[in-house]
């Protein structure tokens, strides 16, 4: 018994003991009380981004992370005051051209905050692929894939799991459908593409917080997912004129126009140029 006890203590100690970081990517539509297209083009949503930032941050460092890089990917990358988020994270903003995860030495885990559903997922929280504006559904070797999906290939190409994908209930269950083991926080449930039930900041930020430490903590056991190569990435257009993809009265067009690449770095195919 005293043998065992031992050897559990060293493998804690083994898990702990040793510097790493954490890479936090940002999106703004799944997150804490988002619930529509207003609240994304005002203030609100990058406040409330803030603040599910700050409560996986803290958790990122009190589950043992050395280091903390917040990427603030929604839009532009330009949406948090950096004066509102946690001084210990390092934030980048702005635009990475043909890099998806900037400063990504160094991490063990990636957590994907603030995520959607993909593309005209029925009645998901304002779903869409990358854009709403351009972009109905995009293929990744002829299964129908979104942001989450994507992003989790690419972090494969970088040899980095994703370990936690925080967003509404749609959200997880396309993260688990993808990422299997992958760890979820749901912070509310879709009605609608425009609306929700969400859970109180509060009980979502301790939510975030738990969610992360358990996601840090399973960072060696949960697998990447592996891309087949060669990938070929096919992007369905919204029609010229169309309403966004985010909107109820959205229709689906039966013969839209495509885009179609193919290679062998799904960042690249994402980015339009290659990983350097």
């Amino acid at each position: 018994m005293k043998h065992l006890l031992l050897v559990v203590m060293g493998l804690l100690y083994a898990a702990t003991a040793f510097p790493f970081g954490v890479y936090i990517f940002a999106d703004m539509e799944g997150c804490t009380g988002v619930t529509n297209s207003e609240q994304i083009s005002g203030g609100f949503g990058a406040a409330r981004m803030e603040e599910d930032i700050n409560a996986c941050v803290a958790a990122c460092f009190e589950a043992g992370a050395t280091r903390v890089v917040v990427r603030d990917g929604h839009s532009s990358g330009r949406n948090v005051n950096p004066a509102h988020i946690d001084p210990r994270a390092e934030l980048i903003q702005g635009p990475t051209p043909g890099v998806r995860y900037q400063h990504l030495d160094g991490c063990e885990a990636i957590i994907l905050l603030g995520y959607h559903a993909m593309s005209l997922t029925p009645n998901a929280i304002l779903a869409h692929s990358y854009s709403s504006r351009n972009t109905q559904a995009m293929y990744i070797n002829g299964r129908e894939v979104g942001e989450i999906g994507i992003d989790a290939l690419i972090a494969t190409e970088h040899g980095v799991p994703v370990v936690l994908v925080i967003g509404a209930d749609d959200a997880c269950r396309e993260a688990e459908d993808w990422i299997p083991g992958v760890v979820t926080c749901q912070t509310k449930k879709s009605i609608t593409t425009q609306s929700g039930k969400c859970l109180s900041a509060k009980r979502s930020h301790a939510r975030i917080a738990r969610k992360t430490k358990e996601a840090v903590a399973k960072r060696h056991s949960i697998p990447m997912i592996q891309p087949v190569y060669p990938s070929t990435l096919r992007t369905e257009l919204v029609p010229k004129g169309s309403v966004r993809v985010v909107f109820p009265e959205y229709v689906r067009d039966p013969n839209p126009r495509i885009r179609e690449k193919t290679g062998n770095n799904v960042e690249a195919l994402l980015l339009g140029k290659p990983r350097k």
